[in-house]
């Protein structure tokens, strides 16, 4: 059996970081909200840059309660699809001509999601990175904290259960 020369780092950097925009850029929602995501290996680090449109509260000022939750939503849903596309993309059973072209596969459909709003958003950008908790091949269990100056001081975290579709469940 013959093996594939490797393959230099920048290149898999490049194909990786370019499947990430095709992930993030099929749902324009998360364009809306001005939400960009930032990989690290395998883990995604999501930031939510401030503009005046989020401010829900302008005498403290905070950021709209709404707008927490669906940057937060939105970084679970995108960890969790990217927990399960990192596999098929690292093994080629995913090209990357499919993802840009718009053939994404369906996104986790959420079941219940429950935010924790443990402070006021100050009127500057926010982080947020998800945790896979438990995923199986119907149901998944993702935990995300938001954080804005220091990751150890959360301004909100939350827990999401999703419904995995059909198309990402790999048999093992």
């Amino acid at each position: 059996m013959k093996r594939r020369p490797p393959e230099p780092v920048q290149v898999v950097k490049q194909r990786r970081d370019a499947a990430l925009s095709a992930l993030v850029q099929s749902v324009p929602y998360i364009g809306f909200l001005g939400i960009t995501f930032e990989r690290r290996g395998d883990e995604l680090t999501s930031t939510l840059h401030y503009h005046d449109a989020l401010i829900g509260n302008p005498t403290l000022p905070a950021i709209h309660g709404g707008a927490t939750a669906a940057f937060l939503e939105v970084t679970a849903v995108i960890t969790l699809q990217w927990f399960h596309l990192w596999p098929q993309f690292e093994s080629g059973e995913l090209e990357l001509e499919g993802l840009s072209a718009g053939q994404m596969p369906r996104l986790p459909k959420t079941i219940d999601f429950t935010v924790d709003y443990l402070r006021s958003g100050l009127p500057r950008d926010a982080y947020a990175r998800a945790t896979v908790n438990r995923s199986g091949r119907r149901y998944a269990s993702v935990h995300v904290a938001g954080w804005q100056d220091h990751k150890d001081k959360l301004f909100a975290q939350a827990t999401g259960h999703f419904l995995m579709p059909q198309a990402l469940v790999t048999e093992r």
